[in-house]
């Protein structure tokens, strides 16, 4: 996959989420760690409706977890990033690096 990456910021955010949280990144624990890391209170089915896209995007992948008795023997599916997903963020990353440094130059002291 080659060409620029274009993600909204919400999925820019839930993308790291997922990286930060590594494979055991699913819906809830990802609407826990935008409050925690963020300050952003994200609704379940936002949060579920970007990680569709991702996937769609090649930027995540997903399986089904194990069944829980606090989930009521339901399976929890489980979100980890690709390579493509982990390209994205750093191309991200080093933009944002690349005119942040910018401003500084041209910004009067």
């Amino acid at each position: 996959m080659s060409g620029r990456i274009y993600l909204g910021e919400l999925e820019e955010l839930i993308l790291l989420m997922v990286a930060l949280l590594n494979k055991e990144a699913y819906g809830v624990g990802i609407v826990d760690e935008l409050k925690a890391q963020a300050g952003r209170d994200i609704s379940i089915s936002a949060v579920h409706a970007v990680l569709h896209r991702l996937e769609e995007k090649g930027f995540v992948k997903s399986k089904m977890g194990g069944a829980s008795s606090e989930r009521g023997g339901r399976r929890k599916r489980l979100f980890s990033i690709t390579a493509h997903g982990r390209n994205a963020l750093e191309e991200l990353r080093d933009t944002r690096h690349l005119i942040w440094n910018l401003i500084a130059k041209t910004s009067p002291a």
